[in-house]
This record gives C-alpha cells, structure tokens and sequence, in this order.
C-alpha cells in the first residue's frame, strides 16, 4: 500500500516508457494496491514470455535505480512477482477495456466486504 501512494505514477511512467521502446502500444491500464492491468498490444515479432521478462525485469532495474531506499525493503532486487496472466483479446476488447477500469472500484467494494480494519483500534485513525 505504501508503494502504491507513494510510487503509483512514477512506475506508471517507467513501464509507458519501456512499452513504447519496445513498439508496443499501452491501450488502458489501472494499477491497483497490489497489481496491475495492462492491456497491451504486443506484435508478433515478441513472444509474451519474452516481452513480459522484458518489462518486469529492466522496470525492477529502474525502479530501484529510482527510489534507492526501497532496495533495503526488497533486498533481493525482486519487485514484481513471479508469475503473470495473460489471454489474448480478439472480439472481447471492448469488454476488457471495461473490467480494467473498473477494476479498482471493485477492488475497493471488495476490501469493504472484507474483515480488513479501516479504523486503527489503538488510535481511533483511519488506515492508509
């Protein structure tokens, strides 16, 4: 949560900046507390597997070239997780267009629903 206050724009604009050097195109995108969607247009001359190391690896490099006190918090230089999901749009883009921008929405009436404290019981404030 604290990175994705604090760094949410920034890493926003580390992985724009490596999908276009790529000749990718980023069609919409929401970053949530703790992912990312992305839909990306990808050509053919990249395999998914071969862009996805791409992008999670060289963002990891620049975001701890960036905020070089996080290196303490991950020591192990890893940032994203190891896996990822991927599907192919076809005919459906529109509709997943639609479910990534509203996916924080609905990541946030999820928290609500769940037993997560918003109120501190210690000191009566609300959790950022």
């Amino acid at each position: 949560m604290i990175i994705y206050n604090k760094l949410r724009k920034d890493i926003g604009q580390i992985l724009r900046m490596l999908i276009e050097r790529k000749g990718c195109e980023l069609l919409e995108a929401e970053a949530c507390p703790d992912h990312i969607h992305m839909l990306i247009e990808i050509p053919p001359k990249y395999s998914v597997a071969q862009f996805m190391g791409y992008l999670k690896s060289k963002s990891t490099l620049m975001i701890f070239d960036r905020h070089a006190n996080m290196k303490y918090k991950f020591g192990n230089r890893k940032f994203w997780a190891r896996g990822y999901f991927v599907d192919t749009v076809g005919c459906n883009e529109k509709a997943l267009r639609e479910y990534i921008q509203n996916q924080l929405q609905e990541d946030k009436l999820a928290d609500q629903m769940s037993m997560k404290e918003f109120i501190d019981p210690f000191t009566g404030m609300p959790v950022k």
